[in-house]
């Protein structure tokens, strides 16, 4: 069994400033794929003690994702995106765990994308979140990405184990 990410030195074309979240991001994938491997289809929606769904949380790290990228960009949501967002709780059907899992893997390899095309001259460019506009900037929003995702693994993981043995 390899080092976790972190362990294994950088990661190719990544500014050492955002390496910590590359490799956090990169973590949250390959954690992704052990504990999602291990959950039956029929207990992708279950919500153990009204617990967030092992599905609700792979819609919502894939959308939560493209959000935080598109505000570190300087863009707005679209409206697909609050769509999404909306309907990120709703139970799909009991076989589609792997299509879920690739959406959110696909996210994942968007945000190292971004990451790895950020130049650092802008990480402190300021940049409006939500409808708000709240205050952050783009290393603020990068880093955010990384723990927001970081967050939602822990709690599938923790949620997977509990639905494993569902019937």
């Amino acid at each position: 069994m390899q080092p976790e990410p972190w362990l294994r030195g950088p990661l190719a074309d990544v500014d050492p400033y955002l390496m910590p979240a590359a490799h956090a991001l990169t973590h949250a994938g390959e954690d992704l794929e052990r504990a999602v491997a291990d959950v039956p289809p029929h207990a992708l929606w279950t919500r153990p003690g009204g617990a967030a769904s092992v599905g609700f949380h792979l819609r919502h790290i894939a959308g939560s994702i493209d959000r935080l990228l598109a505000y570190a960009r300087g863009e707005g949501l679209s409206e697909a995106q609050r769509a999404a967002a909306r309907a990120e709780e709703q139970p799909g059907g009991p076989d589609d765990a792997p299509a879920l899992l690739a959406g959110t893997q696909a996210a994942i390899a968007g945000a190292l994308a971004q990451i790895r095309s950020t130049p650092r001259a802008t990480l402190l460019d300021p940049r409006a979140v939500g409808r708000a506009q709240l205050p952050s900037t783009v290393l603020g929003l990068l880093f955010h990405v990384a723990e927001h995702t970081q967050r939602h693994t822990g709690q599938l993981i923790a949620t997977a184990r509990a639905v494993r043995d569902v019937r």
